[in-house]
């Protein structure tokens, strides 16, 4: 199969560890050898197989730049786990629309070069998937690069809050084109709401009764001051309504970002509580954190959702194409059990 040929909306962190993670994989020959995969081989694509082709940023620092050097660019701070060699591609200016909030003014140094045909840096560079990085919040500028996708031809992933995969309306304008569709909100592969999920799951599995629950998030990546500034509600009805998900009755949930700290750098601390009874209505109360590195926690997910959307491609799929959603993004069109999720994707890639 050929190599998949993406392009990517925003060169923030998540696209920082993403194009050093195709670097950092392409040197590992055996499959048992690539740790920190989950799949290191699927449809028949290695990490290796991922070409980026094209990128579109605002930011002065970035815009112009070969995107080997724009990924380490301020204010991106993911780690720095590999040096990325040239490889012909630089940054195109996008349109600043909603893409930089009121809190992240300060930090993004927007620009003044003209914006770039989007559609026509697709084409020349013969993208197949678009991937929208883009902050939480930035709701018009997600809905302009779908626009684009459309007009480019390119199949889009949203890794963004904003619904669009999960809106009827886009999905129809997606299955007319025939075009696939995958969203919204990416799933970290180390992630709190995973992991809340399965916590809930296995308590209620075993007889628990979960009466209340909540996941709060602080992080000290711009991300964080976006969603603190403009999508907080967002991310807290889609966290909610996914961890409410995995289980058969209804508990007092909440799950969502809650605040950022410039010193935790890339780093995200999540804390967790959770109160229930089990036998003869005994008490039950569970209190943790657990602490990530912000950017690397997309990578592998990313990974599995542009091969399996390059699958897509293959196979003629148009529209939504829900087992992918199902399996990589917090909010897809139809929520389902982890479980569901894991069975359909297994069906949609065999």
């Amino acid at each position: 199969m050929p190599k998949v040929k993406v392009a990517l909306i925003g060169v923030g962190n998540c696209a920082s560890s993403f194009i050093q993670g195709i670097q950092y994989y392409e040197k590992l020959q055996k499959p048992e050898d690539c740790i920190g995969l989950r799949n290191p081989v699927l449809a028949g694509l290695s990490p290796k197989d991922i070409q980026v082709v094209a990128a579109f940023d605002v930011d002065e620092r970035k815009v112009g730049k070969e995107l080997s050097l724009a990924i380490f660019a301020q204010p991106n701070n993911a780690p720095k786990v590999c040096d990325v060699p040239a490889a012909g591609v630089k940054v195109s200016k996008g349109p600043l629309l909603d893409g930089v909030g009121n809190s992240t003014k300060a930090i993004i140094q927007v620009s003044n070069a003209p914006d770039a045909d989007v559609v026509k840096v697709l084409k020349a560079a013969g993208a197949e998937v678009l991937v929208n990085l883009l902050p939480s919040g930035a709701t018009k500028a997600s809905q302009w690069y779908a626009e684009q996708a459309l007009l480019a031809g390119c199949a889009f992933v949203n890794a963004t809050p904003t619904f669009i995969a999960s809106d009827p309306a886009w999905a129809k304008r997606f299955e007319a084109a025939k075009l696939p569709l995958v969203g919204d909100d990416l799933v970290d592969q180390v992630g709190s709401t995973a992991l809340h999920k399965t916590l809930l799951k296995l308590l209620s599995d075993n007889g628990v009764r979960i009466n209340e629950t909540y996941q709060l998030d602080v992080g000290g990546g711009t991300e964080s001051v976006d969603t603190l500034d403009r999508s907080r509600d967002a991310k807290r009805t889609i966290k909610t309504e996914s961890v409410a998900a995995s289980i058969p009755y209804k508990a007092d949930i909440v799950a969502g970002s809650t605040d950022y700290v410039d010193f935790l750098q890339n780093k995200r601390d999540s804390y967790f509580w959770i109160s229930g009874v089990y036998f003869c209505n005994a008490p039950m109360k569970i209190d943790l954190k657990f602490q990530t590195v912000d950017a690397p926690n997309a990578g592998s997910v990313l990974f599995d959702v542009v091969r399996a959307v390059k699958l897509a491609l293959n196979k003629k799929f148009k529209g939504a194409v829900e087992p992918v959603c199902a399996y990589g993004f917090k909010r897809p069109p139809q929520m389902v059990s982890l479980e569901v999720a894991e069975k359909e994707f297994a069906k949609f890639l065999s």
